[in-house]
């Protein structure tokens, strides 16, 4: 039951954001919804060269996922980095993510960690998640078992799944905490009733490693817990 080195599936917020009023952007949120591409492109792009954060994030995003245009994560790295200079959270984690993997920049995890601790401090479970994950690989920042278990807790907090899970594992292996198959069996049985497979399997694992009394504890641990906070969709 060891920590993977690397995530699955990048993880980007990858849906159009909400707009704050209606007008010029809420027409192109539902062009988008639509799957009309070319007018939510025609209407986004004036809005971010204006200057609009969002409309940069989303702009960024259509290079990315190749809506209305032709894939281009280098193009994508550069609306984000204008959202994400602006203060824009889920921009700034999306152009750590960029950094963090090599694609439209250099891969740069030190770069990556400036970006995504920037939304880490905004509150953004995401990107907290991401942050943990850094620490906890040594990737951009000292190895810090008990940074990464930090991170993972505010995201978790949040009700993010796979920091669930990380959680969990942290505790099992004792890895920057003292072991405790009790709490780990509660983070990791949260993170399997969200649906997270890869939770479902350690699982079980941590199963055979327990006690009836120490399964009986963390089912009732889990049944009491309650997230902080709801986590902003991305």
């Amino acid at each position: 039951m060891k920590l993977k080195r690397a995530i699955a599936a990048i993880v980007l917020a990858s849906a159009f954001a909400a707009p704050v009023a209606a007008g010029t952007f809420e027409d192109a949120v539902d062009a988008n919804a639509r799957g009309d591409y070319a007018k939510a492109l025609r209407l986004i792009r004036p809005l971010a060269n204006d200057g609009d954060a969002a409309a940069q994030f989303n702009l960024g995003l259509m290079y990315f996922t190749g809506h209305g245009v032709q894939p281009d994560d280098a193009a994508a790295a550069l609306w984000f980095r204008k959202a994400a200079e602006q203060g824009y959270v889920f921009a700034q984690s999306n152009l750590g993510v960029l950094y963090r993997d090599g694609r439209g920049v250099p891969r740069d995890y030190a770069e990556a960690v400036i970006w995504i601790r920037k939304a880490a401090d905004q509150g953004d479970a995401v990107a907290q998640f991401l942050l943990g994950d850094q620490y906890a690989k040594g990737e951009g920042v000292s190895q810090d078992y008990a940074e990464a278990m930090i991170w993972f807790r505010k995201a978790a907090e949040q009700d993010h799944p796979v920091a669930k899970l990380y959680l969990g594992v942290m505790y099992a292996e004792g890895r920057g905490v003292p072991q405790d198959y009790v709490r780990a069996y509660m983070w990791i049985s949260l993170s399997a009733a969200q649906g997270e497979q890869r939770a479902v399997k350690t699982l079980g694992m941590a199963e055979r490693k327990m006690t009836p009394a120490q399964i009986a504890e963390g089912q009732k641990l889990a049944r009491g817990w309650k997230p902080a906070t709801k986590p902003t969709p991305h």
